[in-house]
């Protein structure tokens, strides 16, 4: 009897999705090694740059790459598909189209954790900080208006520190610095944005939170949500099997 399992596309990038899965593990809260839950990831490094693609900066399409990885679960039997990169969001609905196996929206999840957590009512200015791609596809944007809430972006200057956090210091390997990361965030809670809520729209900017979290400050991560998320999905998954094998309707 195989017990029932999803897949993780990452790889977009790793360190991003070695994050991902240190959380998924600890908030499984296993006691044994058949108490976590069951998943394939596919580490895929080698898709283009989603951001450069979507700002036409370059010609290399990152769809076929995820397409492939999500045929590949699909025919594997992944129960539902994780889909551990904000940016690529973008190109969400094509994804899905592709396989009727569930796949986790990110930023939907962050934004209804959002409004549980911080009502627009009471907090209407949400920041967002992630990739420039993001920022120009308007994946976020939509989701939060559609929420009731403003949204505001960074402007030039502070994307430049934002893009300098995701593609120098996690991506590009250097010694992550936590004020570097905090004077960033803190930059959208005070002039002249003025916002009540920052959301971190790109996992590499919830590396920065795993090590160096804000607990005083208003920031919702977009992978915690998604890990969040994953661990009840997952965890449902099994109590079903479990039924259902106790009731001998699962071969």
């Amino acid at each position: 009897m195989r017990r029932p399992f999803f897949a993780v596309l990452g790889g977009m990038g790793t360190l991003a999705t070695e994050s991902y899965v240190r959380l998924l593990d600890k908030r499984t809260q296993a006691s044994t090694d058949q108490e976590y839950l069951d998943y394939v990831v596919f580490n895929d490094a080698g898709v283009p740059d989603r951001t450069a693609f979507i700002l036409g900066h370059s010609t290399e399409d990152p769809v076929p790459s995820i397409l492939d990885d999500i045929d590949k679960a699909t025919s594997i039997g992944a129960s539902f598909l994780v889909l551990a990169c904000n940016t690529e969001h973008y190109f969400f609905d094509r994804f899905q189209a592709r396989t009727p196996v569930p796949l986790l929206h990110m930023p939907r999840l962050a934004v209804q954790a959002m409004s549980r957590a911080y009502p627009a009512p009471t907090h209407p200015r949400v920041g967002f900080l992630g990739t420039e791609g993001s920022r120009a596809a308007g994946v976020y944007r939509r989701e939060v208006t559609a929420a009731g809430y403003d949204f505001v972006e960074p402007d030039d200057a502070l994307q430049h520190r934002v893009d300098s956090l995701i593609y120098d210091d996690v991506k590009g390997g250097r010694t992550l610095d936590p004020e570097r990361y905090h004077h960033t965030v803190l930059a959208m809670m005070g002039e002249p944005y003025h916002c009540d809520i920052v959301i971190l729209g790109c996992t590499e900017l919830s590396v920065f939170n795993e090590r160096f979290p804000m607990p005083d400050c208003a920031v919702i991560d977009a992978q915690s949500e998604l890990v969040d998320e994953t661990v009840r999905r997952g965890k449902s998954l099994l109590a079903t099997a479990s039924e259902n094998r106790e009731h001998g309707t699962l071969r």
